[in-house]
């Protein structure tokens, strides 16, 4: 795993905070005591869309250039990043374009309509998705992302660490 230095990761947090929650940071006595540990839960359950992936998908969209915006973003995924690149699109004013395999379930794709992605249903193998997605690139003139690529790789989980640090009195 590649380590963000910190800078970029602070650089991603003032980027990303506009668009997203700043969600609660809680501890439980009952997990405390039992792990002989103080831990603490960064809440992103409590983010738009649910999870911490709408960190990620709206960070990788700010950083395309306003031409790329315009012709709006392609990825494929069952689940997660799709509702979150659909919503960070719908919010920042462009399309979205989601390439899920069939055997997605109903509620996620129902969600990712309703933030307003295009679904284009493929295969259920990982091949079928990447096959899909670039022939809507090549077909459409889309910008291309997954959740692994650089924009999202790493940057999500720390800026969750470090705003967990700014959210807890006890750090």
């Amino acid at each position: 795993m590649i380590l963000p230095d910190k800078e970029a990761v602070f650089e991603t947090m003032r980027r990303v905070k506009p668009h997203v929650h700043n969600t609660p940071v809680l501890t439980s006595t009952l997990l405390n005591e039992i792990s002989g540990a103080s831990l603490f839960f960064k809440c992103e359950n409590f983010q738009r869309m649910g999870a911490f992936k709408m960190r990620g998908a709206v960070n990788a969209i700010l950083q395309l250039s306003k031409e790329e915006q315009k012709k709006g973003v392609v990825t494929h995924s069952s689940g997660n990043f799709a509702q979150a690149v659909s919503l960070a699109a719908k919010a920042l004013g462009i399309k979205a374009f989601i390439v899920m395999p069939e055997s997605s379930p109903k509620v996620k794709q129902a969600a990712v309509r309703q933030y307003g992605g295009e679904i284009i249903l493929c295969e259920s193998t990982l091949h079928a998705r990447e096959a899909t997605a670039q022939q809507i690139v090549k077909k459409r003139r889309r910008y291309f992302f997954t959740s692994i690529k650089r924009y999202t790789r790493n940057f999500s989980p720390w800026n969750c660490f470090f705003r967990a640090i700014r959210n807890s009195s006890c750090f």
